[in-house]
């Protein structure tokens, strides 16, 4: 399709599902969001798939929740209702989940890379979780997030939502690696090899061993963060810090001169 968002090809027992929406800077549209979550059951659905890579095109994996469909939306109308599901099913996949980042994740698109398996990036690549400087709550990608991050770092990050590199995200540990752009690939590849060599059962079976109770209570926590998440997009904080984003211009919250 010429105006799809997100493609989806196989090759060698190698699903690649590749965000390509780089006009919002692939930000979770409800279009982009949708055929994501169809791709990857497609990946986990197929039995000659072994390894699922999530790609991009453009400069930036991900900028997070597309704010201009979250703007004067209610909070049952807002898209972070349905990304739980999104990272549930790429957190619990049987299947290895890895990564790929050329460029930026932010907020939601952050979450994503929490809920891979591995994760690699470009040492240019940059995160923020910039949630509060929005006047809404990281809630959601806390889920996957938090059992990666040091405690310190979680605190530092999510309450500040200032930008940090990729070797600081490798060091507090969400991701595997940060290596020069123009070992990207080999990087990704050389993971990929080695997951394709395990047996796909015993790989299932060793990724419930890893995640030991969190998937049991994951579904409970999803559902409690996405009604806090949709509340405070929807509030008037969240409205106001989401309309001065658009506006470019800093929220009525900032002290002036600051």
């Amino acid at each position: 399709m010429a105006d799809e968002l997100v493609h989806y090809t196989t090759a060698a027992g190698v699903a690649t599902i590749t965000l390509d929406s780089p006009h919002n800077r692939n930000a979770l549209s409800a279009q982009l969001r949708s055929e994501l979550s169809d791709h990857l059951d497609r990946a986990l659905g197929d039995d000659a798939v072994r390894v699922v890579v999530l790609d991009h095109t453009g400069p930036v994996f991900c900028a997070g929740m597309d704010l201009k469909e979250a703007r004067g939306a209610g909070a049952d109308q807002q898209g972070v209702n349905e990304f739980p599901a999104l990272l549930h099913r790429l957190w619990t996949s049987p299947k290895p989940v890895v990564a790929k980042l050329a460029g930026p994740a932010r907020a939601g698109g952050v979450g994503i890379v929490a809920a891979a398996d591995i994760a690699v990036a470009a040492d240019t690549a940059t995160f923020a979780f910039t949630e509060v400087r929005l006047g809404v709550v990281p809630a959601v990608i806390s889920v996957t997030v938090l059992p990666r991050l040091t405690a310190r770092a979680a605190h530092e990050l999510f309450l500040t939502g200032e930008v940090f590199d990729a070797e600081r995200a490798a060091r507090i540990g969400l991701l595997n690696a940060a290596v020069p752009a123009v070992e990207l690939d080999a990087a990704v590849d050389g993971y990929v090899a080695s997951l394709v060599r395990g047996g796909p059962k015993a790989l299932a079976a060793t990724k419930e061993l890893l995640q030991g109770d969190t998937a049991l209570t994951m579904s409970e926590t999803f559902e409690r963060m996405q009604q806090l998440s949709a509340g405070f997009f929807a509030s008037e904080e969240g409205q106001e810090g989401i309309a001065a984003f658009g506006e470019k211009r800093a929220p009525n919250w900032v002290p002036e001169g600051s």
